[in-house]
């Protein structure tokens, strides 16, 4: 069976909106490294409606980050959104239906890693359906103060396993975790 991860970038206070305002000093060589060895085996993205929309706004003309533009860029996207009835972007599928049971089967289907390509409020709710198989999270020592944060409350209880961990050297704590059920 297929694996389900995600990879976010986060605050120390939770959020996960907007990290160009507070991401980029912070990006260094770990987490490139780090953010490709997340990537490779992935071959399906899954993508929200707003994710989708500012990527399919940027990458098919993007001019830097060629090798990360690539690979969005040939690589199959399911996108969830009830508001979409088109898209536009290269190699992207809109999921019909119900989310939880399409991912569900898409993990079935033979292939690699699908990967959630930002999307917190997808990942909110795969989290929730029980169909993330692992979590990393890129926690920044930054405070935002404002912004959309990845679990703002009333969640249901969730155990995690922490299954690597490593400090960049500009302190970005990289912490991947696995829900306690498949550990």
């Amino acid at each position: 069976m297929r694996k389900v991860v995600s990879g976010l970038f986060i605050t120390l206070d939770g959020v996960v909106e907007a990290p160009y305002l507070w991401q980029f000093d912070l990006f260094d060589e770990d987490m490139n490294d780090a953010m490709l060895k997340m990537m490779a085996g992935m071959d399906t993205a899954l993508l929200g409606r707003v994710t989708y929309e500012e990527w399919a706004g940027y990458w098919p003309n993007a001019t830097a980050d060629e090798d990360y533009a690539t690979f969005i860029n040939n690589t199959p996207k399911h996108v969830a959104s009830t508001t979409l009835k088109q898209l536009d972007w290269q190699n992207s599928i809109l999921i019909p239906g119900n989310v939880a049971e399409y991912v569900a089967r898409l993990k079935e289907q033979p292939g690699g890693t699908i990967g959630i390509q930002g999307s917190p409020t997808l990942v909110r709710y795969l989290v929730a359906a029980d169909l993330v198989d692992e979590l990393t999270l890129a926690v920044h020592p930054v405070i935002a103060g404002r912004g959309n944060r990845l679990f703002p409350g009333g969640e249901e209880l969730k155990r995690l396993a922490l299954i690597d961990s490593r400090i960049t050297a500009s302190g970005v704590a990289i912490l991947t975790y696995r829900p306690l059920t498949t550990v």
